[in-house]
């Protein structure tokens, strides 16, 4: 540090550099550990992120990248849309549903990309911008799950009028994608799934998670 430098400022930047460098996020105590500060600072760090929605904290304590991150930078969310539409156009085409790219956004579920197929005769509407609580619908769900470390193979979510009577959804979060917690999925009016579509939402995940690295 030098006499034209701010401590405070260096710690807030190391601590967003940490958290954004880790998948499953750093408790109190692990970054003090790695700041070399004691846990009075980091919480007074945290706290002060938190308020400009830089950093968010989990139910269990556990510090992440927030959303707001993604706002400093006005092209940021415009480019992560750009990466994503290829995977959810060719998603919705051979589905025939509205698919979309939806990320954690505090407590709840943004939808920041949407692309609805072209070629069916209705479809749910579905539109970017469209939030919902992390635990109702298969976005939010896919999300937690992933979180939690409770998904297992296949690897997909199903859910059932959760969010709107009548239509089902099926979701795959996004894996390593650092700084990033979202999922990739389809929305269709339907009482079921088709087998076919779980594992297809699965691909388009991953194809959007490589574009996104």
């Amino acid at each position: 540090m030098t006499a034209e430098t701010s401590q405070t400022l260096d710690r807030g930047l190391r601590v967003l550099k940490l958290l954004a460098d880790t998948d499953h996020g750093l408790t109190v105590t692990e970054l003090s550990n790695r700041l070399g500060v004691n846990r009075t600072v980091v919480y007074r760090l945290l706290a002060t992120l938190e308020q400009h929605a830089l950093v968010r904290r989990d139910l269990g304590g556990r510090a992440r990248v927030g959303l707001g991150v993604l706002r400093l930078g006005r092209q940021v969310h415009p480019l992560v849309r750009e990466a994503a539409l290829p995977a959810l156009r060719s998603l919705a085409e051979d589905i025939g549903a509205t698919a979309h790219l939806t990320l954690v956004d505090g407590a709840e579920a943004l939808a920041v990309a949407v692309v609805e197929p072209t070629w069916t005769d209705y479809h749910v509407a579905y539109r970017a911008g469209f939030r919902h609580p992390l635990d109702r619908g298969a976005a939010g769900r896919a999300i937690l799950a992933a979180r939690l470390g409770e998904l297992i193979e296949p690897g997909f979510t199903l859910t059932h009028g959760e969010l709107e009577a009548g239509a089902s959804g099926a979701a795959a979060p996004l894996v390593g994608v650092t700084g990033i917690e979202g999922s990739v999925g389809v929305v269709m009016l339907s009482d079921a799934v088709p087998e076919r579509v779980g594992p297809r939402v699965v691909d388009a995940a991953r194809e959007v998670a490589d574009a996104l690295r």
